[in-house]
């Protein structure tokens, strides 16, 4: 059963063997995820078991070794061209660390890394051009560049390379451009079956896969062991957010436990300036990326975060990691304030027009860009690009939802756009200002025509526990799993029918107490056995949690610092009294009467319905246990099957929904334009008579005034005019009714919905 946006995975009874080996809950995971036989399973959990897949199984890899050692045997100076975000600041680290192997570092060997604040991704004319003059300035002749986490689609600047003598190594895994680069290899899993163990690698692991191949053509030269690198593989491939299948898998679960050594300086003391132990992917994703993905969003230059991870200078990387950690503050504080001036900008859009978010502003710094339109498409469900202008040049990041590919739908826009580049959820663009008009309509006609209709972000359920399951057992058996990630998500937890008390919300503060302008409200979840335990809300304020009971969805983490296990809040439904109270009677009256009661589901099958043969028809969904018996009883009063013809429940998203009214309202306010209430039931999805008029006494609070007029020809159809009289700014719960009973509306007919197919089966 799918209640409003979740959808809950069947509950499965898995195999004994499976069973006593990692216990009840984790052989649920193991067995949804599509791990059914014992070999599977031992080469998912064991990392002995799963055989590696070759280096050389990369296209062009054997062309990209061979050339590096002509570069070896001639001495010939080399240049790594990284990224500036994690993945790409790993990447540079492992070629830096590696090829040092081979070449001496800052004398054969160099590195140029992009500043995140005056460069686009990729490499550039602009920056071949800066890195020649270093090496020219250092009495070195650069005659090839290996890149790592970038380069596929920067053909202009490939061509100038190419122009200017100097081969190119492009490694990386973006999406590939429609033709082949000019560059001497080209290294990109893109290039393989998406089947492939391969393919999901990040830009780091395709790095160390280079590596990997360039040590066993050459073993008689590098002194360290190649293993040594795999620390940095495992914090890339965790920051980047790729699938941890095949061999990405691999190469995170050996990473880890080469973080878990903490042999490397750097690594050993950011993990004890966040307080993480380091043994688990958390640590890297809640950790480490974070301050090292800030230094390059705050300050731009990211080539002391190389330096901070590959140094044994403790002096030097004390220092680095109190910059690291002043960046990571900064960007919290930056990051809240960029989202609420997003918000306003949202708020004067009319939403149930637009398709994709498209906001520009100069005030923006572009480095939190991407993470701020992360936010907003987890907000309002919707693709969303956000630019910074900088001499008339608009440059930002894009963000997508599952099912949404924004970058094809930017391919389509190439000729208004001076660059672009990215994955089917992320990506960065730059464009000139004044396209920007024609770039909205573009891209947002080419969405509604490819997609048609913006879908509910769903959250998909793993397990239903109970809050006495939640602890170190359960937490162990679900670690089995790790590491989590895409293609293995962290386990959703579902618990019903539960409170929050001991509600409080405060600012985080930093390490030496200082507040940073970002929220997380704190409870304790309990249920009617009296079973409680401590959880955390990030991102929101304690009057956004519900008084009455809920049904919830929680991760379960480990709180090393308290010493306990502590549950993160994903998402909730708040019950109904009513709803809570009515089920145990009348739910066991339909059970033991309705064994005769023959029900017919017809639903959009309207060309085939013979009314002839059935005369109970069921045209609406129910919404209550009352309003359900009402509806059996009168079919089994008239001695008649029953006949399902109502539309499918929408899965309404109540916030949405009152986004949409407020656009509405905006827009009728602005054009003196009238709609019809079934016009605007279609638009919000809520055809509930009470729910509606609750949403038009919020906007009358807001600020609008609402007359409904009567239609003589149509008296259920009133024509809806609304007109701004005086705005006020909305308090922060002035419309959480409308929402909670919006939600509840879809969690009713959804649950009703779901007990007549029951009954239809």
């Amino acid at each position: 059963m799918t209640l409003t946006n979740w959808q809950i995975l069947d509950s499965i009874e898995p195999p004994t063997w499976m069973w006593e080996r990692v216990g009840k809950f984790a052989a649920q995971l193991l067995w949804q995820r599509g791990f059914v036989s014992p070999e599977q399973v031992s080469a998912f959990l064991d990392i002995e078991a799963y055989q590696p897949t070759s280096a050389f199984a990369l296209p062009e890899m054997a062309i990209a070794i061979a050339r590096i050692q002509t570069a070896y045997e001639r001495g010939e100076t080399i240049a790594i061209w990284g990224d500036f975000d994690a993945d790409g600041i790993t990447a540079t680290s492992v070629l830096w660390e590696g090829l040092g192997q081979f070449f001496a570092q800052g004398d054969r060997l160099v590195f140029y890394i992009p500043d995140r604040l005056k460069e686009s991704h990729g490499i550039s004319p602009r920056g071949l051009d800066e890195l020649r003059s270093q090496c020219e300035a250092a009495d070195q002749v650069l005659s090839l560049i290996i890149t790592c986490d970038t380069g596929s689609t920067s053909l202009t600047a490939l061509s100038y390379a190419q122009e200017l003598g100097i081969d190119v190594i492009v490694t990386d895994h973006h999406t590939l451009p429609d033709d082949r680069p000019p560059v001497t290899a080209i290294i990109n899993p893109r290039y393989l079956n998406s089947e492939h163990p391969l393919f999901h690698l990040s830009g780091v692991a395709v790095a160390y896969k280079l590596m990997e191949a360039l040590y066993a053509t050459m073993p008689e030269v590098p002194p360290q062991p190649l293993e040594d690198l795999l620390d940095l593989v495992a914090i890339g491939l965790v920051a980047d957010l790729v699938q941890l299948t095949g061999d990405c898998r691999y190469l995170a679960q050996k990473g880890i436990e080469v973080l878990r050594q903490k042999k490397r300086l750097g690594v050993r003391m950011l993990l004890e300036q966040c307080k993480r132990v380091g043994d688990r992917p958390i640590d890297i994703s809640f950790g480490i990326a974070p301050r090292i993905n800030a230094v390059s969003r705050i300050w731009g230059d990211v080539r002391k975060c190389v330096e901070l991870l590959t140094t044994q200078d403790e002096q030097l990387c004390k220092a680095l990691i109190e910059q690291t950690e002043m960046a990571n503050t900064q960007r919290k504080a930056l990051q809240k304030r960029v989202f609420k001036q997003v918000q306003a900008k949202i708020a004067q859009l009319d939403l149930s027009t637009v398709g994709i978010i498209v906001l520009v502003d100069p005030q923006w710094s572009v480095g939190i860009l991407g993470l701020v339109a992360g936010q907003v498409v987890a907000e309002y469900g919707r693709p969303t690009i956000l630019c910074t202008l900088e001499d008339g040049l608009a440059k930002g990041s894009a963000r997508s939802l599952e099912g949404i590919n924004l970058y094809d739908l930017l391919k389509g826009q190439e000729h208004l756009l001076q660059s672009f580049g990215g994955h089917p959820l992320a990506g960065g663009l730059s464009f000139p200002i004044e396209n920007l008009q024609v770039l909205i309509e573009s891209i947002d006609r080419s969405f509604w025509s490819q997609y048609g209709v913006l879908q509910s972000k769903k959250i998909t359920i793993d397990l239903e526990v109970e809050i006495a399951d939640l602890n170190k057992d359960l937490f162990n058996a679900l670690k089995q799993l790790e590491p989590f990630g895409m293609g293995n998500p962290y386990p959703r937890l579902l618990v019903r029918n539960c409170h929050f008390s001991d509600i409080s919300n405060a600012n985080i503060r930093t390490s030496k107490g200082q507040k940073v302008e970002y929220i997380k409200t704190e409870f304790t979840l309990s249920d009617r056995q009296g079973n409680r335990i401590h959880g955390d809300w990030w991102g929101h304020y304690s009057y956004e949690l519900p008084d009455t009971p809920c049904d919830i969805v929680i991760e379960l983490v480990d709180n090393a610092f308290r010493k306990r296990y502590d549950v993160r809040l994903i998402d909730f439904h708040a019950q109904s009294a009513p709803l809570t109270n009515e089920v145990p009677a009348l739910a066991k009256s339909l059970t033991k009467a309705d064994a005769n009661l023959t029900i017919i589901d017809w639903r959009g099958k309207d060309d085939t319905i013979d009314l002839h043969l059935v005369t109970t028809i069921c045209d609406r969904c129910p919404q209550s246990w009352q309003d359900l018996n009402t509806i059996i009883a009168s079919a089994r009063q008239a001695n008649q099957s029953l006949a399902l013809t109502y539309p499918n429940p929408q899965q309404i998203n109540g916030k949405i929904a009152w986004q949409t009214l407020v656009g509405i309202a905006k827009y009728l306010s602005r054009t003196g334009k009238e709609i019809k209430r079934s016009q605007l039931v279609a638009k919000l999805g809520i055809g509930d008579r009470d729910i509606l008029q609750m949403g038009f006494d919020e906007l009358q609070q807001y600020g609008y005034a609402v007359q409904a007029i009567d239609n003589p020809l149509d008296p259920d159809n009133p024509t809806i005019r609304i007109k701004a009289i005086t705005l006020n700014t909305t308090p922060p719960t002035l419309c959480q009714k409308f929402i909670q009973a919006a939600n509840e509306l879809t969690f009713q007919q959804q649950f009703f919905d779901y007990q007549l197919q029951q009954l239809a089966q």
